[in-house]
């Protein structure tokens, strides 16, 4: 069998290359002005000003902190494990980059007579008449999150303090908790699609049966993937591994300069992914009015759905108190992971009914 890769023609590569540049500096652009976003939203909610001296209305804001922390002295404890400690930050940051790679932000558009699928690890297939992507692209970025706490824990063990220790015991004891129900929560999304592919469960959604209000099981699914995964990015009010109030900054304490930005980066860009995945599967993706007449238009509705769940994301921070621990423990095993479980068991009963269809 020919290998299909190295078959294609000269396009796809330079396609490939453009696509990669495009999705990293989105993520890195987000992530720089996520935090300037945040900082703004959350002053204008407290009735302050939030940051406005660096450049105009504060702009320059995220490239001064860059410049800051880039020039600070960088401290390694002397009773720390070194290469592990240096190690953290990479392996929490680069998998928060990678997930990105499956999902579709924007339907195929045509260059050059050339179709073009926006999506990084996905080309048209001219044979087939269709896009070829991932087809376990959901597993895929659910293996790359996991990873993500990796990191966390080995910045926590490898600092040799009691409060990184904490804070990454804490990061891996909600990681696990708050995986499973929101692994649970998207499975009656794949039973509805057909697929694991994200370009195929996008494509189910068009024509705005988006399945946030096509299907029962699948509203409640969507706020429960949603609270899942801010617990899993450590966002407030889930962000005991942190909690500065107990553990001055949780995994992170014994961090300096450039490392101590990458676990910041790493949140944000986890941001990012996190709400571009909710609105992949549950806000259609890219799908839109006139989307599919006007191709172009589909990453504009596409960053516009992710910047609106990130907006969420910023109020909820700016409103919600933190989580006592045992409350954080109780509400992911007593109350998420066992609703997750009743939303798969209704789909199917609904299937197996034949009223497995789109109720909007």
């Amino acid at each position: 069998m020919d290998n299909v890769i190295l078959g294609l023609p000269m396009y796809y590569y330079v396609a490939m290359v453009a696509k990669v540049l495009v999705a990293f500096v989105f993520v890195l652009l987000s992530v720089a002005y996520a935090t300037y976003a945040e900082r703004k939203i959350i002053g204008h909610m407290q009735v302050r000003v939030g940051p406005d001296r660096t450049g105009p209305m504060g702009l320059l804001q995220p490239i001064a902190d860059g410049l800051k922390l880039f020039f600070k002295e960088e401290i390694v404890p002397g009773e720390s494990n070194k290469l592990a400690f240096l190690l953290a930050p990479f392996i929490a940051l680069v998998p928060a980059f990678l997930t990105f790679a499956a999902v579709p932000f924007g339907n195929t558009i045509e260059v050059m007579g050339y179709k073009i699928p926006l999506q990084i690890a996905a080309y048209y297939d001219t044979g087939m008449g269709k896009v070829v992507d991932l087809n376990v692209g959901v597993l895929y970025i659910l293996a790359l999150a996991s990873l993500g706490v990796y990191g966390i824990v080995l910045a926590g063990w490898s600092s040799n303090s009691k409060y990184s220790l904490l804070g990454g015991l804490r990061a891996s004891a909600q990681m696990i908790s708050y995986e499973l129900a929101a692994g649970f929560a998207i499975i009656p999304v794949f039973m509805l699609a057909g697929s694991l592919s994200l370009h195929e469960i996008v494509k189910a959604q068009e024509g705005f049966r988006w399945f946030i209000w096509s299907n029962p099981m699948t509203f409640v699914g969507t706020f429960l993937f949603y609270v899942c995964a801010l617990a899993e990015i450590n966002r407030t009010p889930f962000d005991l591994p942190e909690a500065e109030t107990e553990l001055v900054s949780g995994f992170c304490t014994e961090y300096s300069s450039m490392k101590y930005a990458m676990f910041f980066m790493a949140e944000y860009a986890n941001m990012v992914t996190v709400c571009a995945i909710t609105a992949t599967m549950f806000l259609g993706g890219w799908d839109g009015p006139f989307s599919s007449t006007i191709p172009i238009l589909s990453p504009i509705y596409f960053v516009a759905k992710v910047y609106f769940l990130m907006f969420l994301t910023m109020w909820i921070r700016a409103t919600v108190p933190r989580y006592r621990y045992d409350q954080l423990m109780s509400l992911g095993w007593k109350v998420l992971l066992p609703t997750a479980l009743c939303l798969i068991v209704l789909t199917a009963i609904a299937g197996s009914l034949g009223f497995n269809t789109f109720f909007g």
